[in-house]
């Protein structure tokens, strides 16, 4: 597993909002996109390590019982990228797309979306 952000504890990740939490996944998420080729396989499973550890992280300080079991829902998907045999930037998108609507500061940035991923495509 990767090392980057191993170092982050829950006590200090617990101290950045809900709203800086699902932004800083989101952000992972938006590096593992740059590497949908095929070639990229082993960053793009680094990358969706960090984000595992970023979304294991949010649910382990997550004091609310329903976010915390909709985290879990969205982790399977981030899990199922992971696992996934290649690239697949649709389920990818829609993965990014779902946690974008964690919170109403995370979901202003759906309308950005179009545009990065179009760009790459």
């Amino acid at each position: 597993m990767t090392r980057q952000h191993a170092a982050l504890s829950a006590e200090r990740w617990g101290g950045f909002s809900l709203d800086a939490q699902i932004l800083m996944i989101a952000n992972e998420m938006n590096r593992a996109a740059k590497l949908m080729s095929p070639g990229e396989h082993e960053r793009r499973r680094n990358g969706y390590e960090r984000v595992l550890r970023l979304v294991d992280l949010t649910i382990e300080v997550q004091r609310r019982r329903p976010l915390r079991r909709e985290l879990l829902r969205w982790r399977d998907l981030a899990a199922a990228l992971y696992a996934g045999a290649g690239p697949d930037p649709a389920a990818h998108r829609a993965a990014l797309r779902c946690l974008l609507r964690f919170t109403p500061q995370a979901s202003r940035q759906l309308e950005h979306l179009g545009a990065i991923h179009t760009e790459g495509e």
